[in-house]
């Protein structure tokens, strides 16, 4: 009997050039220096290469993630990609043929089904959350969720126009770029499952982040009213993430690791903080993620739950909650234990 889906393995890709926040902030045509690495935590980014796009960062994800996988890409059902950048050679963004079919072809993945969504930065955990109803109700026995964010176009654009901390684009500094990829395959273990899986959109925020093609430079733009957009996204989770408690059978003293989605330390402190007075109670450690990768966009979950795997942070039995916040605004919720994924990971990998 299906008792749901796990997480069977992941995989990741970050380009090997970096740029530091001080570069960044130097660039700027400003009076006065912007504090960005204290208030956000970002020291530096990843960025592409020449050869690096949207397509290579998540082919090279998948290959990770199978590396680590019992499964060989002919295995794979199906492929679900939620790239918010679907760049291909350079900057040139890819409609047809979708990007899914794309790493289809490249990753070997030759029998799974594919399709792409889109949903701003919860864009892989709604990948996941798809994956995981389709897999729960035996459609595939496992599915395959990518991401391949080429994204430091908009950083690279608004170094054009920011001029002050108040700027729209000022949070587009912030981004670097990533690959991700995620097995989700079914299980009879009903320990081994999501115990709560809750994705909400609140579409009367729609207008408080927005991103498109740019018209005066290669790549996009993304305009966002940051203090805004932190005031809805606190105020409107916690009563979300309490029913994903619910769902869950737990408290938030119980959640031994909740990983937010990483836009800056102070934003994530601030949310900590309010959370801690909602729920009168404290998880045992909020995850940042920031200092060497920035805001990696819809990788950002799993990019730092890989990364907490391979230094051996987690250990079998670990509750972990990943918060996602999203421009639309989109709130998403995953509760699951870890058990045997520790094991593919670390130092002996």
């Amino acid at each position: 009997m299906i008792a749901g889906s796990k997480i069977e393995s992941i995989g990741v890709r970050l380009p090997e050039k970096s740029v530091a926040t001080s570069d960044i902030i130097n660039r700027l045509r400003v009076s006065k220096p912007i504090r960005l690495e204290l208030l956000t935590g970002i020291a530096k980014r990843r960025v592409c290469s020449e050869n690096e796009d949207s397509l290579t960062l998540a082919v090279d994800a998948v290959h990770d993630c199978l590396n680590h996988s019992k499964f060989e890409a002919k295995d794979i059902e199906m492929i679900i990609c939620c790239s918010i950048s679907r760049f291909v050679n350079g900057l040139n963004h890819y409609y047809e043929p979708p990007l899914s079919l794309l790493i289809k072809q490249k990753s070997g993945c030759i029998n799974a089904v594919s399709l792409d969504i889109s949903n701003a930065c919860a864009g892989m955990m709604t990948g996941a959350y798809i994956a995981n109803n389709f897999i729960s109700r035996g459609v595939v026995t496992n599915c395959l969720v990518v991401s391949g964010e080429f994204i430091t176009s908009i950083s690279n654009n608004a170094e054009q126009r920011v001029d002050s901390p108040k700027h729209l684009e000022l949070a587009s500094l912030t981004v670097g770029d990533a690959g991700a990829a995620v097995i989700l395959s079914q299980t009879e273990n009903i320990e081994d499952c999501f115990s709560a899986f809750e994705m909400v959109t609140l579409s009367q925020y729609s207008d408080l982040c927005l991103g498109n093609q740019s018209t005066s430079f290669p790549g996009a733009v993304m305009r966002t009213c940051i203090k805004k957009i932190h005031e809805v996204s606190i105020l409107n989770a916690p009563p979300l993430i309490e029913n994903a408690l619910k769902l869950a059978g737990l408290r938030m003293n119980q959640i031994d690791f909740l990983i937010p989605h990483q836009t800056a330390k102070a934003s994530i402190q601030s949310g900590a903080k309010h959370f801690a007075q909602y729920f009168g109670e404290e998880p045992g450690e909020i995850v940042i993620n920031l200092d060497e990768t920035g805001n990696t966009a819809s990788t950002t979950h799993f990019t730092t739950l890989c990364k907490y795997l391979n230094e051996n942070r987690l250990k079998e039995g670990n509750k972990i909650m990943l918060v996602s916040f999203a421009s639309g605004l989109v709130i998403g919720i995953a509760v699951f234990t870890i058990h045997d994924l520790v094991k593919k990971y670390g130092n002996n990998h």
